[in-house]
């Protein structure tokens, strides 16, 4: 059975739900003993739909931000890294779809030009630059 490559809407996953951990190891920067958040993608996108305009908010930023929200004294670095690709790519996904770019989820406001993550999105780094231009942002 061939099975189908999901859609980036798919994986924005609505019914998955946030975890807390505690870390049995050091991992990436967090210390053995720590809690951490392992968020949602619908977490990461309310957080980046709520960027103003015109601001650039570096992803540990973000990760420090939800970590506090949620409890916890961290939030993982590998998902956070996840779920802002997926949150990119379902909004990119709307955007060919017809939605208007002042509809989706403005996810040029996370992504660093010079971040290898963004030469992996569809979008490619052209419309990154454009959208950053546009409200003022450092390319």
């Amino acid at each position: 059975m061939i099975s189908k490559k999901k859609t980036w809407s798919q994986k924005m996953r609505p019914d998955m739900k946030h975890t807390i951990k505690v870390s049995d190891n050091a991992f990436a920067d967090i210390p053995a003993g720590c809690s951490f958040l392992i968020a949602t993608p619908g977490i990461v996108e309310e957080y980046v739909r709520n960027i103003p305009e015109g601001r650039h908010i570096p992803i540990k930023q973000m990760r420090e931000d939800l970590a506090a929200e949620y409890h916890a004294e961290y939030m993982c670095p590998v998902t956070a890294g996840i779920f802002l690709r997926i949150v990119a790519e379902n909004a990119w996904e709307e955007l060919m779809k017809g939605k208007s770019v002042s509809k989706i989820t403005p996810f040029w406001r996370m992504i660093d030009m010079k971040a290898p993550s963004a030469k992996k999105l569809a979008c490619g780094t052209d419309f990154i630059r454009e959208m950053r231009e546009k409200e003022g942002l450092p390319v």
